[in-house]
């Protein structure tokens, strides 16, 4: 049920793209606001309860029609409820889609536009240097692969729809308080109390798909400099568990992308090269991924 549900989810965002508006999270926005204005004031709150009870809000309606669908009508309903809830975790946006209109930008000349886009994927302001631009591009792409897709399919095999919504609100809580402490700082104290609760969160829901991507990485690139630079950085790293997923899976894409195919005439040229080799090893992880998923749910049906 969770294959085909996963399978028809992927469909639906890859051939419907004039519904993937509706995935845009600007209720997160006034979301965020009602709960800094009831639970951000009360400092009797610690902040990680608070925190709890605004990622619990939003993930009980669903936990609720799970139960109430599970077995009405063959499973159906659930796997049409499973399929929405899915649709509505993948994203917000569509990661092809951006690069591809990063890519776009650069090849017209419009910097301000590809800045914008690089600034969304980085969730920070994008370096000045041209090569630090182009690095920054790569690890950001490897990162939200994990936010917007794995970690949110990976969820959803292990928990269903909830584990999917669960993990999408989470992360969509997580950029909204970074956002607002860059845009806000000092000024924003409610942002400040939850963004290490809602950062070491997200970094413990993410830990074990960003090794399993690191893995298909690894596996869909350069095996060996790939396995390299992730035991390299490991040498080095004294940092706990859940606060390395972002730079284990820059690393690993890295290495597994390797330099070939990125030597073109132009400096542009070499952004977009660069973005385009790092979506592609994104998608041919997918493809591992889903093979992994169709052989393991296959074998549990025979079993």
């Amino acid at each position: 049920m969770k294959l085909i549900a996963l399978a028809l989810a992927l469909l639906l965002e890859r051939f419907a793209a004039n519904l993937l508006h509706v995935r845009e999270p600007h209720w997160i926005d006034r979301y965020f606001e009602w709960g800094a204005g009831n639970l951000g004031g009360r400092k009797a709150v610690p902040a990680v309860f608070a925190v709890l009870l605004l990622i619990a809000l939003p993930v009980l309606p669903v936990l609720l029609l799970v139960l109430a669908f599970q077995d009405l009508l063959l499973g159906l309903l659930y796997l049409a409820f499973a399929v929405i809830v899915l649709f509505f975790s993948l994203g917000p946006r569509d990661l092809e889609d951006e690069v591809d209109e990063y890519c776009l930008a650069l090849e017209r000349g419009e910097a301000d536009k590809a800045g914008r886009v690089l600034r969304e994927l980085l969730e920070a302001d994008p370096p000045l240097s041209r090569i630090e631009r182009m690095r920054a591009a790569e690890d950001a792409i490897f990162v939200q692969a994990n936010n917007r897709l794995f970690g949110v399919i990976l969820w959803f095999m292990l928990l269903g729809p909830l584990g999917a919504w669960t993990f999408r609100v989470i992360d969509l809580l997580r950029r909204r308080v970074l956002r607002e402490l860059r845009d806000q700082g000092a000024r924003a104290p409610d942002a400040a109390r939850w963004a290490g609760v809602l950062q070491n969160l997200h970094g413990v829901v993410a830990w074990l798909p960003a090794r399993l991507l690191a893995t298909g990485y690894a596996l869909a690139g350069s095996f060996e400099e790939a396995v390299a630079d992730w035991r390299g950085y490991y040498q080095d790293c004294a940092e706990r568990f859940f606060d390395v997923n972002e730079e284990v899976l820059a690393c690993v894409g890295r290495g597994a992308l390797g330099r070939a195919g990125t030597t073109v005439a132009t400096e542009a040229g070499l952004e977009i090269d660069s973005a385009r080799a790092a979506l592609a090893l994104v998608l041919r992880t997918l493809w591992i991924w889903l093979t992994a998923i169709a052989a393991l749910t296959l074998v549990g049906w025979v079993v």
